[in-house]
C-alpha cells in the first residue's frame, strides 16, 4: 500500500534523505596542520640543501618582530572590511601611529607612545568613515586620501617637532623601547638541542627559541588580539550585527541595526589596529626609532594577508606569518637562505601536485608541475639570488600567494559598497 502511494502520480514528491555530508575539523585543528606541514616541509628543505637559517632561532625571532605590524594591519582591515568598507588607508594609518608612538614614548614613556600611536590611527579612520560613510566617497579615493594625507601630516610635525631635538626633519631622538622576556630555562634547553643539528629534532627546537626568546609585551598583545577578534566578531551580537553591515545593510537596518554607528566603530577600531601596527616599528627593540615612510608598504602588505586569510582572523594569521617570515629570513640568511627556500616551495608544490591529482582536478596539477619545474630550474641554475632583488622577497610573495590564494576567496558581499541610510524603505 505504501509503494502504491509513492508510486502514484497523486501523492507528492518522495523525499529522498540525502547522504550526511562529511564533517569539516574545526579552523583550529586545521592551523595546526598547516603549522605542522610548514614546519615538514621547511626542516625537510634544511636538511637536503644544508641551510640551517630556515629554522633557525635567529630568523624566527627576526621573522616574528616583522610579522607583528603586518598582523596587525591585517586585524584591521578585517574589521573594517567585515562592516563593509574597504581600507586602503591602512598604510597611512600606520605612517600616523610610528609618528605617534615616537613622540608619546619620548615625552611619556612606550605606554603612553602605544595609546598615542592607536589614536592617531583611529584618527585616520574617523576620517576614512566621514568620508566613506556619512559622505558615500569611493572607499578606494578615500583609502588612497588618507594614504597621502598620513604622509603628509607626519613629515609636516617631524619637521617641527623632532628636527629641534635630533636635528633630523625625518627622524626622531631615541625613544624608550618595549622591555623584552625570554623563558630562560626552556630556550637554554632548546639552544642545546638546536646546536645539535639533528634532523626535524634541532628544526622544531629552533623555531619554538624563536618563538620564546626576547618577546616584548606588545607582540603578546598583538597575538592575543586574532582570538578576542575571532570572539568578538563571530561570537556576539555585536560581531554579528557588525558583519551584517558588511552582508547586507540594507536587511541589517529593516531589523533595527544601527549601520552607520556600527560602520563608524568598525573604522575606528580599524585605524586603532593599525596605529598599533606602526607603533610595533619604533617601540620593540632591534626596530628603528620614527623615521619617514619606515613602513615601506606593510600596511598594503597587511591587506594582502587579510585577502590571503580569507577575511578570517586564522587565515591572516599565516598569511602574516608567511610575509614576516619571507623578510625575516632575507634579513638572517641572505640570498642563500632565499634560495633553500625556493627549493622548500618546490617540495610544497609537490605535494600540492599529488594532492590535485587525487582530487582529480588536473589543470591545478598541471600548472603546480609547471611552477615547481620553473622554481628548480632556478634553483638548479644559480649558487646565490642577486643581493639586489632578495629585498623585494616578501613582495614577490605577495603576488604569487595571492595569484593562487584567488580562486578560493569569499569576500563580504557589501564590501565597499556604498550604503545611504534608508536606502531599503
Amino acid at each position: 500500500m505504501a509503494a502504491g502511494i509513492a508510486d502514484s502520480p497523486v501523492a507528492g514528491p518522495v523525499h529522498v534523505a540525502e547522504p550526511p555530508k562529511r564533517r569539516k575539523l574545526p579552523g583550529w585543528l586545521m592551523g595546526v596542520l598547516w603549522a605542522v606541514g610548514a614546519i615538514a616541509v621547511l626542516s625537510t628543505a634544511s636538511y637536503l640543501t644544508g641551510n640551517v637559517d630556515l629554522t633557525s632561532s635567529t630568523t624566527t625571532q627576526t621573522a616574528l618582530r616583522l610579522a607583528l605590524p603586518i598582523l596587525l594591519a591585517a586585524l584591521g582591515g578585517l574589521w573594517a572590511e567585515r562592516a563593509g568598507v574597504v581600507n586602503i588607508g591602512l598604510e597611512g594609518m600606520m605612517i600616523l601611529g610610528t609618528w605617534g608612538a615616537a613622540w608619546g614614548s619620548y615625552y611619556g614613556g612606550v605606554w603612553v607612545g602605544l595609546l598615542v600611536a592607536i589614536l592617531f590611527g583611529a584618527v585616520g579612520g574617523l576620517l576614512h568613515a566621514i568620508a566613506t560613510v556619512t559622505f558615500g566617497v569611493n572607499h578606494i579615493v578615500s583609502g588612497v586620501a588618507i594614504n597621502l594625507l598620513g604622509l603628509g601630516v607626519t613629515k609636516y610635525l617631524a619637521h617641527l617637532v623632532f628636527q629641534p631635538l635630533s636635528g633630523n626633519p625625518r627622524q626622531s631622538p631615541v625613544v624608550p623601547k618595549f622591555d623584552t622576556y625570554s623563558a630562560t630555562g626552556i630556550t637554554n634547553w632548546l639552544a642545546g638541542l638546536e646546536s645539535e643539528q639533528r634532523a626535524v629534532i634541532s628544526d622544531v627546537a629552533g623555531i619554538l627559541r624563536g618563538l620564546m626568546t626576547q618577546v616584548a609585551p606588545l607582540t603578546m598583545i598583538a597575538i592575543l588580539l586574532v582570538p578576542i577578534s575571532y570572539i568578538l566578531l563571530w561570537r556576539t551580537r555585536f560581531g554579528l550585527r557588525l558583519r551584517s553591515c558588511g552582508e547586507n545593510p540594507v536587511a541589517a537596518e529593516s531589523l533595527g541595526v544601527n549601520v552607520y554607528a556600527f560602520k563608524y566603530t568598525a573604522v575606528l577600531i580599524s585605524g586603532g589596529l593599525a596605529g598599533m601596527g606602526g607603533a610595533s616599528l619604533v617601540l620593540l627593540k632591534d626596530g628603528a626609532d620614527y623615521l619617514e615612510n619606515q613602513t615601506n608598504g606593510r600596511g598594503y602588505i597587511g591587506l594582502a594577508a587579510m585577502i590571503f586569510g580569507n577575511w578570517r582572523p586564522g587565515g591572516l594569521l599565516g598569511g602574516s606569518a608567511l610575509f614576516g617570515y619571507t623578510d625575516g629570513l632575507q634579513l638572517s640568511g641572505r640570498g642563500p637562505a632565499v634560495l633553500a627556500l625556493l627549493y622548500a616551495a618546490v617540495l610544497l608544490l609537490v605535494v600540492v601536485v599529488v594532492v590535485q591529482l587525487w582530487r582529480r582536478k588536473w589543470f591545478a596539477a598541471g600548472s603546480a608541475v609547471l611552477a615547481a619545474g620553473l622554481l628548480y630550474a632556478i634553483y638548479y641554475s644559480v649558487d646565490e639570488l642577486p643581493r639586489d632583488l632578495t629585498p623585494y622577497a616578501p613582495h614577490f610573495v605577495t603576488l604569487i600567494v595571492l595569484a593562487v590564494a584567488s580562486q578560493r576567496l569569499r569576500m563580504p558581499q557589501a564590501d565597499g559598497f556604498i550604503y545611504r541610510r534608508g536606502q531599503g524603505s
